[in-house]
């Protein structure tokens, strides 16, 4: 073709993998889910325990919605990972890794009942966000103004 474009590299692997790590701490965050379920006597379809019905609703649902949180924010994770990663592939790789730390972090500071503990290191998402949130932008802004030459190859 003669076209030089965004390609995507060895680096993107990172990236890649990086996605699979965070289905891999969904998944230990849903094994979290279910153990505190069995553990609480709080059992589907009920999404969150009642106060009035469970002495241990509060520890729960502070367990639950640090899950719940974080597939909320999945999609935009991913969607920014994905498509930042094809211009900045290791500074969003690097974003990316912080973004899972921290959010491992929030999920922990959530399941210990006081919700103010998920933003002692999970905090540090938020910044991870912005700095992938500009990765895309970079990315979408060099393709617009970059023409056929900035065409993404795969």
């Amino acid at each position: 073709m003669g076209e030089e474009g965004i390609g995507i590299g060895r680096e993107y692997g990172y990236v890649v993998l990086e996605l699979v790590i965070y289905c891999f701490l969904n998944f230990w965050m849903s094994f979290q889910v279910g153990a505190a379920r069995k553990k609480y006597k709080v059992f589907y379809p009920t999404l969150y325990a009642s106060e009035s019905d469970n002495k241990d609703a509060k520890l729960f649902n502070c367990i639950q919605r640090g899950h719940q949180n974080s597939l909320e924010m999945m999609p935009l994770f991913f969607m920014l990972m994905i498509l930042g990663g094809l211009r900045h592939p290791l500074a969003c790789s690097s974003l990316g890794a912080l973004y899972l730390v921290s959010r491992f972090f929030y999920f922990k500071g959530y399941a210990t009942g006081d919700p103010q503990n998920r933003l002692t290191i999970g905090k540090y998402g938020f910044l991870a966000l912005l700095g992938l949130m500009i990765c895309t932008i970079s990315c979408g802004v060099g393709l617009l103004l970059g023409g056929a030459a900035s065409r993404v190859m795969f």
